[in-house]
């Protein structure tokens, strides 16, 4: 189910990412290229990373610290100074341990098929 209340055609890419990425749950991660084969833009999952980069004046707030690698790596991690974005997954409830999430397959949330219609 699409949750967006402008035609997706109407709303830049980023603006698209940050929708998405908003409706990722506390406690779920999901990967740029996630979002990217969502928003049928497969292979565009760097711009995604952009996205998440550029989203600290979003209204209202981007989840950005839930979107990590296609391996569970905290890529970002960097963006958030330090060990900033793994406490805020572990405030959720996900394990992180040496910068990649634990469990990984078990707290993944692809939108293709959370979002499905």
């Amino acid at each position: 189910m699409r949750l967006y209340r402008k035609p997706m055609d109407d709303i830049n890419f980023f603006e698209k990412v940050y929708q998405v990425a908003r409706l990722i749950p506390p406690g779920r991660v999901t990967s740029y290229g996630a979002i990217a084969n969502y928003l049928g833009t497969k292979g565009s999952a760097r711009m995604v990373g952009w996205a998440m980069q550029a989203c600290e004046k979003a209204k209202p707030p981007v989840p950005a610290h839930r979107v990590v690698n296609r391996q569970g790596l905290l890529t970002a991690k960097f963006h958030f100074g330090g060990e900033r974005m793994a406490q805020m997954l572990e405030n959720e409830g996900v394990k992180v341990v040496d910068d990649k999430v634990k469990d990984f397959k078990t707290v993944y949330w692809d939108p293709s098929v959370e979002l499905a219609l």
